[in-house]
């Protein structure tokens, strides 16, 4: 399994075809540059801002893309309009590209800043062909409107559902109910956060980060909050390996799992090996450990075939012979999702054990695997569309 079958060329072409036929989601951020957009997919994917800037690429004339974790197997993509500052913008071929996809439209401007005219008339060209797109306007710098520097955040935060509590300044209240005043007759959704950097001095520095995520779960229901927590534990020496490996587990998966659930002429079950051993080999290269057989076997004889089976059930399709042990991959998508998050999560703590030189059990890789892909069935049960 560290050497599928299948050409790097042939996987590429595969994958290319799955993500054709089942797209992931396009959040689309409409905005004025410095509005906040790049700040907003930094908190949402905790990914940093270097990342960011070098990972948009151009998908239209006037639209960049971002794709999480990376353009191969990403989960969620970014559309960043870039042309709202030239007079004239069109959003016709930003929609056309979207159209085919999963969608939200989020409209994101700065909470004092009122020359928003591109932005409004964008938006409501792109309400009125489709007007069954939900939209999110975010409000953002909010502390740009505060009286003074000194002051902070006010706590616990005020904005929920839509409304504003009394501690909200006077100023900046006016300012976020007039730009809420641009979308009369459309079902917005608004939010006011406040991302910052730890040296801004502000506290908390994802300001409204839970109501954000809020209306994205409400707008689209995929799952997408749980699928890029990056499970950070203060303390914990493996936090920063977890973090790393974490949105590949899952990009990876969902991979497999389509791989599995689309009936491809070309794609077979060395795609879903092929897939398998690319995010094996990316957990290696994360902790800085070699992939060996005796890695793999040592996990797989621990899960067991049984364990496996069990968890699979009658949807158990067959069994993949891997140096002697099994892989067990699942006839509807879900279950292929399932088995291989749980592979990638113990291997994780296959890694992180050894790195720690603490001694691996076959009880304890068992448990593991066994929470993991209870944990991944429930994670990823909406990534992949209806199970077959």
């Amino acid at each position: 399994m560290t050497h599928p079958e299948i050409s790097d060329d042939a996987l590429k072409e595969q994958l290319e075809e799955i993500r054709r036929r089942l797209p992931p989601p396009v959040i689309w951020l409409l905005g004025k540059t410095q509005s906040g957009k790049s700040s907003i997919i930094r908190v949402l994917t905790g990914s940093s801002a270097a990342e960011i800037g070098n990972g948009f690429k151009p998908c239209t004339q006037t639209a960049m893309l971002f794709d999480f974790p990376d353009p191969e197997t990403s989960f969620v993509r970014f559309l960043d309009t870039r042309g709202l500052s030239e007079s004239g913008y069109d959003p016709t071929d930003d929609m056309n590209w979207c159209e085919r996809q999963a969608h939200l439209l989020i409209v994101v401007m700065r909470a004092m800043d009122h020359q928003q005219d591109a932005v409004v008339a964008a938006v409501k060209q792109i309400h009125k062909t489709h007007p069954q797109w939900p939209i999110i306007v975010v409000q953002t710098s909010l502390h740009e409107g505060y009286p003074n520097r000194t002051m902070e955040h006010v706590l616990p935060y005020p904005f929920n559902a839509g409304k504003m509590a009394a501690p909200v300044p006077a100023d900046l209240r006016c300012s976020l109910l007039k730009q809420r005043e641009y979308f009369p007759r459309m079902r917005a959704h608004f939010v006011a956060i406040d991302f910052t950097l730890p040296e801004d001095g502000y506290s908390p520095a994802d300001y409204g980060v839970d109501a954000l995520w809020s209306a994205i779960e409400e707008a689209l229901p995929r799952g997408l909050k749980a699928m890029l927590e990056q499970n950070r534990q203060a303390g914990d020496s493996d936090s920063f390996y977890r973090q790393a490996t974490h949105p590949h587990i899952v990009s990876y998966s969902i991979s497999a799992g389509m791989a599995a659930a689309i009936p491809l002429p070309t794609a077979s079950l060395a795609t879903v090996m092929a897939i398998q051993a690319k995010l094996f080999h990316s957990i290696a290269n994360v902790y800085g450990l070699p992939l060996t057989k005796q890695t793999l076997s040592e996990i797989i004889s621990a899960v067991g075939i049984s364990v496996l089976a069990g968890m699979g059930g009658r949807e158990l399709l067959k069994l993949v012979p891997v140096y002697g042990q099994s892989v067990a991959l699942g006839v509807s998508g879900i279950y292929t999702t399932a088995i291989t998050y749980a592979l990638g999560k113990t291997l994780c703590f296959y890694f992180a054990q050894t790195k720690q030189r603490k001694a691996l059990s076959p009880e304890s890789l068992r448990d593991v695997f066994k929470a993991e892909f209870a944990r991944g069935r429930l994670l990823l049960r909406n990534s992949i569309g209806k199970e077959t």
